[in-house]
């Protein structure tokens, strides 16, 4: 099998141990497939999810805390992340005027095209990658991730 394979381990002391480790092992595979999509813009995965979160604001504000609660890796350094954005001219970061302790991002042009850009080549990488599994088992695989997030 391809897990036992790639970790060169056959026997797990459970069949929920092996799964867990599959799903770390699929999870390693396509962040190093989305990181190679990625390079090319000299973007992180977590700086391209915070891009996305900014392009689906449409042009309004949002808060560091929102868009922490927003993340996908909740583990990530927000405030760092956004500030290497700002220095590479891809988000504005501003005080809020209605509250001065606040700071409000909103993306600059270049991060509005370098994030519709690098989605595109993300999301063909990813349909590629899916080709493997029909409609059916796309829909099974997500009511399964479903309930293994349902108790975070």
């Amino acid at each position: 099998m391809i897990l036992e394979k790639a970790i060169k381990q056959n026997n797990f002391s459970s069949l929920e141990l092996r799964t867990l480790l599959n799903i770390y092992h699929t999870h390693s595979s396509l962040q190093s497939a989305s990181h190679t999509v990625l390079k090319p813009f000299k973007i992180s995965v977590q700086q391209f999810n915070i891009l996305r979160i900014l392009r689906g604001q449409k042009g309004e504000p949002i808060s560091v805390s929102d868009i922490t609660d927003r993340m996908l890796d909740k583990m990530s350094n927000t405030s760092r992340l956004i500030e290497k954005l700002r220095s590479k001219g891809l988000l504005e970061r501003r005080e809020c005027p209605q509250d001065r302790r606040r700071a409000e991002v909103l993306p600059t042009e270049e991060g509005l095209r370098i994030v519709n850009e690098a989605s595109r080549e993300m999301e063909a990488k990813i349909e590629q990658r899916l080709k493997v599994l029909s409609p059916e088992d796309l829909t099974v695989l997500n009511q399964i991730l479903d309930k293994l997030n349902t108790n975070n």
